[in-house]
């Protein structure tokens, strides 16, 4: 088979205000802003480009990290590209991430394993939910977003084994199970976080973790490891898939699906499975709570955003009252990017999923959520942390008086609405989402925190003018005794 489409050289990836740009553009273009695609392609591939770079260029620690720069790391991933160029062919005698011994296993079309296409008996709601031909670009982002986020489910042919005597993909019938979920969707979708920069670059040179970092993650024993690409695995458990599984490389290229692209679809089966956060292993990039028996990790939520977690997700700034949420990945590069007085956002994003009998699927209110906070390095103190916090305590209490108040006026009323006050609180948070970054900049400023707070007791005014109506003598005496009072929460501080 004639080996064609080189992801080094052809454009495949998806970079905002560009397009579709190849690995060699990524690395040799210091002017790509960020990734584009959607958040769980985001991930994905935010995690392919850490793999390689770390496979190419992990400092031995801070400064040599700092010593390298981003250019550095760039040159050092360039000429690894140069010396793997034959390995990174989609399609060819040797395709790229891909198991030709997978052939055995039945062909899906495309769309079975896209979460956000309807196949089968789905109803098609929007024209986005079709299913359309993939161009080798498309197939590519899809092989990458493949190897960690795959839904779990009967999808995943797993009559099919390639390790002799492995038992992993049969249920205790001896009959194929149902795929198991990707590391980085887990049960319902977890809520990934990393630190950009002000370019793709940066970004990347950001998130990369040192030796000496790598060596306290006791999560993998065998340290860095290395990538797939380099040796792909014979099957689910042979010596070179048991090394992935406890690498670093290993887990940001999880290769938790074995697929082989064929005529007008994908050969699909369960990959190397993974231990999970249940068993002290997961993903640096994912906030944890350690602090009880069991390990407690942060979902995605369509219904409460990312920003709204960002409390949660700092909480290592201002280690105090017995909080153990922590997030490797953000702790390590945040503080990389303090002492170069480099720009610093956090995005954080993720898929929802639902999950019934082994199977998972995007349904009701299940969406994908992200959000992009810019903070500056003098902010990343306990000073700032515990005015934040305070901040975001204070607006959370907003958010229940009017839900409070729009029980209130509905129980004024003699009717039980809490899906109405539900939706009340709802437009109340996306509402102030438009205020979320000026919140971060400004918290601190004694004045400019008055003027936000202002703001915040408008919108929620305005969500309970929206939802509690008072055109009728009946509802203008419920609208007026259960009118959220926002006194305590206006009053302004003493200097």
């Amino acid at each position: 088979m004639e080996d064609r489409f080189n992801l080094i050289d052809e454009p495949w990836i998806p970079v905002v205000d560009v397009g579709r740009v190849s690995l060699r553009d990524v690395f040799d273009t210091p002017e790509y802003r960020a990734l584009g695609g959607t958040p769980l392609q985001k991930i994905a591939l935010t995690k392919f480009l850490l793999a390689l770079a770390q496979a190419a260029a992990t400092p031995d620690d801070t400064l040599q990290w700092h010593a390298w720069g981003w250019q550095g790391m760039s040159r050092r991933v360039l000429e690894y590209l140069e010396q793997w160029h034959h390995a990174f062919y989609l399609f060819g005698e040797r395709p790229f991430l891909q198991m030709p011994a997978i052939a055995a296993a039945e062909a899906k079309p495309f769309g079975a394993v896209m979460p956000d296409v309807a196949t089968g008996n789905t109803t098609v709601l929007t024209q986005s939910q079709a299913a359309k031909p993939l161009h080798d670009a498309d197939k590519a982002v899809l092989l990458i977003t493949l190897m960690g986020c795959a839904l779990g489910g009967k999808k995943a042919d797993n009559r099919v084994v390639l390790s002799p005597g492995y038992q992993g993909k049969y249920n205790d019938k001896g009959n194929p199970s149902t795929g198991k979920p990707g590391p980085t969707i887990a049960h319902m979708g977890l809520l990934h976080s990393f630190c950009l920069g002000d370019s793709l670059m940066k970004s990347v040179w950001l998130n990369v973790f040192s030796h000496a970092d790598i060596a306290h993650l006791t999560m993998f024993p065998k340290g860095l490891g290395a990538p797939p690409w380099e040796r792909m695995p014979d099957g689910e458990a042979c010596p070179v898939a048991l090394e992935l599984k406890q690498s670093l490389v290993g887990r940001l290229i999880p290769l938790c699906r074995f697929c082989l692209f064929c005529e007008g679809g994908i050969h699909y089966s369960e990959g190397i499975a993974h231990d999970n956060y249940n068993n002290g292993v997961f993903d640096p990039s994912i906030t944890t709570n350690l602090s009880g028996k069991k390990i407690k990790v942060f979902w995605a939520n369509p219904e409460k955003r990312p920003w709204r977690e960002l409390t949660s997700l700092l909480s290592f700034i201002g280690q105090q009252g017995g909080n153990s949420n922590d997030c490797i990945q953000l702790r390590l590069a945040l503080g990389k990017a303090a002492r170069c007085h480099e720009p610093m956002a956090i995005w954080s994003g993720g898929l929802r999923v639902s999950s019934k009998a082994g199977e998972q699927f995007v349904s009701g209110s299940d969406d994908c959520v992200e959000s992009l906070l810019w903070l500056l390095p003098e902010q990343l103190g306990e000073t700032w942390f515990t005015i934040f916090q305070q901040e975001m305590s204070a607006l959370d209490a907003v958010g229940k008086s009017l839900y409070g108040a729009v029980l209130g006026y509905f129980k004024a009323l003699l009717v039980d609405n809490e899906k109405t006050a539900a939706q009340a609180t709802n437009l109340f948070w996306q509402l102030c989402e438009r205020d979320a970054q000026r919140l971060i900049m400004q918290c601190d400023q004694q004045d400019a925190r008055y003027e936000l707070r202002r703001t915040f007791a408008r919108y929620a005014v305005q969500a309970f003018d929206r939802f509690c109506p008072n055109q009728t003598a009946r509802q203008m005496d419920a609208w007026a005794k259960a009118k959220p009072s926002l006194g305590t929460y206006l009053k302004k501080e003493e200097a």
